[in-house]
């Protein structure tokens, strides 16, 4: 496969039959479209051993419409996957014979262990040195594998999806709970996960999340790298466990289809981390599918860092000239350096994060250039980032725009997630960018030929003759309010 190539996957799974289109097969994938049908083939297995018919009718229509979809999209590379439901159903290879039809595709029926393989791999894509263990919770299986740095162990299927505990205990969450400890006894990957993170993947644990961020009112509405202590998780998984069902019902932040599978969820991570004692636990929005595109990409591709690679992508294609952020990195780096500004490689990271997306909300009115940049930096689908990152680059980029006094209210709950060092930075090197553009105007090669750095107790801004009528009233003023926050007197020389 060639790396510009537009390609999809469907993912035929015991709860969703879901179709994902990537603009190319990357480090950091843009997804084009993204549907799924909720057609619940898991739903009666446990108990019957088959495919109900009208799940089946269900899935067969979504995948017709995804070919149509597909061949609409010009897409040639579909890669089909089939999970538990149809690997462990009597009618199973029957139902694949159909669905082959159907999208018009061969169809990968994969194991148990390969599911637990491919989620693993999919959370080492999106994080930046994962540690812990990967809990992929379907609708007919759980999918468990230990992950470090960008290693998996050995995984683990257990047939305990919410849809197969939903069937097996007849409703009960009590009889649930029994299957599910039976289940989780002796298992090396909870071992693996004591003291470290567990990472959660599966569409009805991101619905309790979705629950614990509305309930904690909090500031992002960001699922990959939610993170929350597992003391805090185990306590509100224990009030979805027992709440009404009418209650739960009503959560109009859940789609209808997930609200009775909410509490059978909550139960097998409530267990997980009794048993596992993991420190967080850590919401993955990547799992298979993710975790099949990691294993197509070449070594070296696998080596890149995901988020310096996503924002060199919106830099390449929103920023007035991208090679200005090159010169910019180097212009910011020698500042604090000479500052005596000693930053650690994540603070580093994050800095050079910062200057390729400062200047994507150029083409917005000067008005709301701030606020339109904050909203796409804080919900874009970056990989590798934890949500305090987030909101450092969102707030750099909206300062970098507005100034340091300017505020909104999601700016306001965005510091939340920050430490008042993280936020001292943040407007620091938004000051420093407010003097770069004033300078440069977006544009290469000139940043290089200007110096900006701390001389004993004085910041200098040093022009070459030639470009010495770059200076004006403007700019000074700017210069003094970035001389300000690094407690130093300005000065403008030439030569």
């Amino acid at each position: 496969m060639s790396l510009g190539e537009t390609l999809a996957i469907v993912d035929i799974g015991s709860n969703s039959v879901r179709l994902v289109v990537y603009e190319m097969l990357s480090r950091s994938p843009a997804q084009v479209f993204n549907e799924k049908e909720m057609a619940g083939l898991g739903r009666q297995v446990a108990t019957t051993g088959r495919l109900a018919d009208d799940a089946i009718e269900k899935a067969l229509g979504a995948l017709v419409r995804f070919r149509i979809l597909c061949e609409a999209m010009h897409v040639r590379d579909i890669r089909v996957i089939a999970t538990a439901a149809a690997r462990d159903a009597a009618n199973g290879p029957a139902f694949i014979a159909l669905a082959e039809r159907a999208i018009g595709q061969p169809i990968e029926l994969i194991s148990g262990g390969r599911e637990a393989y491919l989620s693993a791999l999919g959370v080492i894509s999106g994080f930046e040195a994962p540690h812990g263990v990967v809990g992929d919770l379907g609708g007919g299986s759980l999918e468990l594998a230990a992950v470090d740095n960008d290693r998996v162990g050995e995984g683990a299927s257990l047939p305990i999806g919410v849809l197969a505990l939903l069937d097996r205990s007849k409703g009960s969450v009590k009889l649930a709970e029994r299957i599910v400890r039976e289940a989780l006894d002796n298992l090396p990957q909870l071992v693996a996960m004591r003291g470290r993170d567990f990472y959660a993947v599966g569409g009805t644990w991101r619905a309790l999340a979705t629950l614990h961020q509305r309930q904690s009112v909090y500031p992002l509405s960001v699922m990959h790298a939610y993170t929350v202590p597992a003391r805090d998780v185990t306590e509100f998984a224990k009030l979805v466990e027992r709440a009404d069902s009418a209650v739960l019902e009503s959560i109009e932040a859940v789609s209808s289809a997930r609200r009775p599978l909410l509490a059978y969820g909550a139960l097998v991570l409530d267990q997980l981390i009794k048993r596992g004692r993991p420190r967080s636990v850590v919401i993955s929005a990547n799992g298979v599918r993710e975790g099949l595109l990691h294993e197509q990409l070449p070594e070296e591709e696998r080596r890149i860092d995901p988020l310096l690679q996503g924002a060199q992508d919106y830099n390449q294609l929103r920023a007035r000239d991208p090679r200005h952020a090159a010169d910019l990195i180097a212009w910011v780096a020698r500042l604090f350096t000479s500052a005596g500004l000693h930053e650690d490689a994540a603070s580093r990271r994050l800095q050079n994060v910062a200057c390729l997306l400062s200047d994507i909300g150029w083409r917005a009115h000067p008005d709301y250039r701030g606020e339109q940049s904050l909203n796409v930096i804080a919900h874009a689908a970056f990989n590798g980032v934890d949500h305090p990152g987030r909101a450092f680059l969102a707030l750099t980029v909206f300062h970098r725009y507005a100034g340091a006094k300017s505020d909104t209210p999601v700016a306001s709950d965005l510091r939340r997630l920050l430490t008042l060092r993280q936020l001292e930075r943040a407007l620091l090197l938004a000051a420093t960018f407010r003097v770069a553009y004033l300078l440069s105007a977006g544009m290469p090669d000139i940043l290089t030929r200007i110096s900006l750095t701390c001389v004993d107790r004085r910041l200098v801004l040093r022009f070459p003759a030639d470009l010495r009528a770059l200076s004006s009233e403007r700019v000074t003023g700017r210069l003094k309010q970035l001389a300000r926050l690094l407690g130093r007197e300005h000065e403008v020389a030439a030569g």
